[in-house]
């Protein structure tokens, strides 16, 4: 395989997790006039009585609120990619409050794609893998547990990307320990990987298999797909990954098997993103904006305390968002549309029939 001209990413998307961690460049305090009035768009929806997932924009107005969110789309667009934004006092609010408030404020930074086939908006990220009737299915035997599955325990989770532009998180309650939440650059990963092997880095260009995640049984004619983990158009990065899902395809006879050389592309990416990654402990009432196109995520293992109902629960938003980057031909078979600007992402939603 010829190794292409690639050239290094400049720019504030290729950060490094100690200099992010020392700069801080990253996080936005809400100030006290900020918080007042997101609480009285919350006040503005309770009296109208408008259901959580039926909130607009306009019904939760967020008046001087305008520079703020436009350096936040810009900071995730074209800067770091990752934004938090810290202050919400959430000890003061009830669940159903905090999902409102994040729902309402996710309506003024994008629009909200489903999670899964069921048509999740909101999701949570919380340990159910003690729960009587979990949201998520085990695999069959022999089946990888997928990043979703994953998800929704308290096991450790590798680096990588969800489907759609930007992932919102809140967090409404920490766990007693752990769960500390991974960032890293996919820039940097890149510019270290062309110093040090661009031959993987190539490989990275390259088609790999992947498995659609299980609740999409039934939506596509295939079970698999293939796309690569990196992609470039127009000097635009974006990369879609999760290793679990290059390890599940390999179940299907009609897959082709992953090649020595893409194992060692996939291991000296972990390694890589381990090496410069941003570990960031979450703090209760954090709100946390992440580019999947250029950044990875992940997360260290976490323990409760069911006794005393003291468990780490977090919130979720997929959101697409208005001026998102092109994305390179054949991208279209993840995201849909590949085209700047444009609605795209998440879970196509199984219909079930009046019959069923």
């Amino acid at each position: 395989m010829a190794i292409a001209a690639r050239q290094m990413i400049p720019g504030p998307v290729a950060w490094y997790g100690k200099d992010l961690q020392a700069s801080n460049a990253w996080v936005r305090k809400l100030s006290d006039g900020q918080i007042a009035t997101i609480e009285a768009a919350l006040a503005a929806v309770d009296r109208a009585g408008i259901p959580t997932l039926s909130i607009r924009r306009e019904d939760f107005p967020l008046p001087g609120f305008e520079p703020f969110i436009a350096d936040l789309r810009q900071e995730l667009e074209s800067g770091l990619g990752a934004v938090r934004i810290s202050g919400l006092p959430v000890a003061s609010y009830s669940l159903d409050d905090m999902r409102r408030i994040f729902w309402g404020f996710g309506t003024h930074m994008g629009t909200a794609v489903h999670q899964n086939s069921r048509g999740e908006l909101i999701g949570e990220v919380r340990d159910e893998s003690g729960d009587a009737q979990p949201t998520y299915v085990e695999p069959v035997a022999g089946r990888v547990k997928s990043s979703r599955a994953r998800a929704r325990s308290n096991g450790p989770l590798r680096f990588h990307t969800d489907r759609c532009d930007v992932i919102a998180l809140l967090c409404a309650q920490n766990s007693i320990e752990g769960g500390v939440s991974k960032l890293a650059s996919i820039a940097t990963i890149h510019n270290e990987m062309l110093k040090r092997r661009p031959d993987l880095l190539e490989e990275l260009f390259q088609d790999f298999y992947r498995s659609r995640p299980e609740d999409e049984d039934g939506l596509h004619t295939q079970p698999w797909f293939k796309l690569p983990v990196f992609g470039m158009i127009d000097g635009w990065l974006t990369s879609q990954y999760s290793r679990t899902y290059v390890e599940q395809a390999q179940e299907f006879p009609d897959v082709p098997r992953v090649t020595p050389a893409q194992v060692a592309a996939m291991d000296l990416l972990a390694e890589l993103a381990e090496e410069n990654c941003l570990y960031a402990p979450f703090v209760e009432g954090d709100m946390q904006f992440l580019n999947n196109h250029v950044v990875y995520h992940g997360r260290t293992a976490y323990e409760d305390d069911r006794t005393t109902g003291r468990a780490r629960r977090l919130m979720r938003l997929w959101l697409s968002m208005p001026g998102n980057r092109p994305l390179p031909p054949g991208f279209e078979v993840l995201w849909g549309s590949t085209a700047p600007n444009s609605l795209r992402g998440g879970v196509a939603v199984q219909r079930v029939s009046a019959a069923a």
